[in-house]
């Protein structure tokens, strides 16, 4: 008995070391820890979303239940924001899974995380966003002493209008402000403001319903009018340990996307209704037509522009060096929801690759 006890005991003994020359080596090691797995369905998916025309295929798949249909068992919980930079704070902070968000603000994301904490994964428009103005104002030189409204600090249309602004020699002799859409178009209304920078059905509104005309289009700035309005992105953890609820959110997004292209005048009274019980008002229909002129909704997030809406934050003076968008992507299960339902994949431009 004496001899088994003091067997087991040493055995016991042996093992110990083992377990600590073991855990010392793995210490001494560089080897990185082990990226996060797949924990299968999500119990909820938090996802934000704008109040914009610009967000039509988000604001289809809410109202139709098609993410809702798609996701099953896992909650959806959508939350509404006014812009990009709120979105990345609860991206970033964990309070948000995934985003409907603007190309400037995503690139913030990535940016902010050493392209850690998100991943870039279809895109839902492009198009829509204007630089409208007093009818007074005929070129851009008139805009010198004058007051231009972008949504937010750092939002996609604020990087826009601060490049523009740059290329035309005009930074530092324009007051560039920060006012909520709805805020906007009543300052133009009483004069306060002169021009504005805006995503669409804003635009609109004020052309409309205030009396604004267009300077410009952003369109005309991008190679055959395209650029990347509103994208879809996910936390990267969440997309590890949930690659299934993600596929499904992207399945609801494509039938959302299908939705709106095949039957437009349906989409124009589904955004509508979703803007009416968000905001509290509704368009007009000459405003919600114009907007939806302006736009094109697509999974295609336009990756090729990225590199060059990276350096424009430079030229905004929003960063001091263009964020390395470099793995920023990951289209794979897009593109597998899209071949499964027969339509083409979206070409990543490399933006997948480190």
């Amino acid at each position: 008995m004496r001899n088994n006890f003091r067997r087991t005991r040493l055995l016991a003994a042996a093992v110990a070391l083992m377990a600590v020359a073991v855990g010392c080596s793995r210490a001494d090691s560089n080897e990185q820890p082990v990226a996060a797995t797949d924990k299968g369905l999500a119990t909820e998916l938090r996802l934000g979303y704008f109040p914009n025309v610009t967000h039509a295929a988000a604001l289809v798949g809410l109202d139709q239940k098609l993410f809702a249909k798609e996701l099953g068992s896992t909650k959806l919980v959508p939350t509404k924001f006014n812009a990009g930079p709120e979105a990345v704070g609860a991206l970033l902070g964990g309070s948000l899974d995934a985003s409907f968000i603007g190309s400037g603000p995503a690139i913030n994301a990535y940016a902010k995380s050493n392209g850690e904490a998100v991943r870039l994964i279809a895109g839902t428009t492009s198009g829509g966003a204007q630089l409208v103005v007093k009818p007074t104002i005929t070129k851009p030189e008139d805009l010198v002493g004058k007051t231009v409204v972008t949504p937010q600090l750092g939002n996609t249309q604020d990087v826009s209008l601060k490049k523009w602004l740059s290329e035309k020699g005009l930074t530092g002799k324009v007051k560039v402000t920060n006012l909520e859409n709805a805020q906007t178009l009543d300052a133009f209304k009483k004069g306060d403001v002169d021009a504005a920078w805006l995503p669409e059905p804003w635009s609109s509104r004020l052309v409309l319903d205030a009396g604004a005309k267009v300077l410009l289009d952003e369109a005309s700035l991008w190679p055959d009018g395209k650029f990347p309005t509103t994208v879809l992105i996910v936390r990267t953890q969440f997309l590890q340990e949930h690659p299934q609820t993600v596929k499904a959110l992207l399945t609801g997004l494509v039938a959302a996307i299908d939705f709106s292209t095949k039957d437009e005048a349906a989409a124009k009274k589904v955004v509508n209704a979703q803007l009416l019980e968000l905001t509290g008002k509704a368009l007009k229909p000459a405003v919600i037509d114009r907007a939806f002129d302006n736009i094109t909704i697509t999974a295609d997030p336009v990756a090729a522009q990225f590199p060059q809406l990276a350096k424009d934050q430079v030229t905004a003076g929003i960063a001091k060096q263009a964020p390395n968008v470099s793995g920023f992507a990951d289209f794979g299960p897009l593109n597998e929801v899209l071949t499964k339902a027969g339509q083409p994949t979206v070409d990543a431009a490399g933006l997948d690759k480190k």
